[in-house]
């Protein structure tokens, strides 16, 4: 395989519709500067599936790198899974700028990462920022060595006050709070919870 930028994209289009078993729906977000974000959009059952494409073309590095490996490095790409019972106007948007970010701000994203968009994630939304985790769903995607695979993390809408609390007692206390609450994170008209 070559490395290039539209074989990864390919692999990744390919890995993630054979996991949810639909074609999807894409949209392409550009940045200044930065290679265009598709956006895949999956209508499973009532459920929609978004998934990033173009996080992972090139490996995340720290910007302190002043010679970054153009191969090896963490690669990831995000999806996010929502309850279909409202429209998401914009959300795709805010998801390619999620995508965007290692390019941008030269931003790792892994699990428990927490990015704060400080704006609405769509049309009404409550939630202006994303707590990602491991997608157990959806393995990792093997690239030709030296490459490293990508990664695939999901993206839970969160509200501001929820990100506060990630800050201050870490994304494991929220979680649990979400469990004792019966909170459903993939409905778009969820309530805030409260950890005590």
């Amino acid at each position: 395989m070559s490395s290039s930028s539209g074989s990864v994209a390919d692999r990744v289009v390919a890995h993630v519709s054979t996991v949810v078993g639909s074609t999807p729906q894409r949209a392409s977000v550009t940045f200044l500067g930065v290679e265009p974000i598709d956006v895949l959009r999956f209508v499973d059952g009532d459920e929609v599936v978004f998934a990033t494409v173009g996080c992972a073309r090139h490996p995340m590095h720290d910007p302190s790198d002043f010679a970054p490996d153009p191969v090896r490095g963490p690669r990831a790409e995000v999806t996010l899974t929502m309850r279909a019972t409202m429209p998401l106007q914009g959300l795709h948007k805010s998801l390619a700028m999620l995508a965007a970010a290692p390019a941008v701000e030269g931003l790792i994203l892994e699990a428990d990462s927490l990015i704060d968009l400080q704006e609405p994630l769509w049309a009404g939304a409550i939630c202006s920022a994303f707590l990602l985790t491991a997608d157990s769903r959806i393995a990792d995607l093997p690239l030709d060595d030296p490459a490293d695979p990508v990664r695939f993390l999901r993206a839970v809408p969160i509200t501001a006050n929820e990100a506060a609390w990630v800050r201050l007692k870490g994304a494991d206390e929220l979680r649990a709070a979400w469990t004792e609450a019966g909170t459903d994170v993939t409905d778009p008209a969820r309530t805030a919870v409260t950890p005590k």
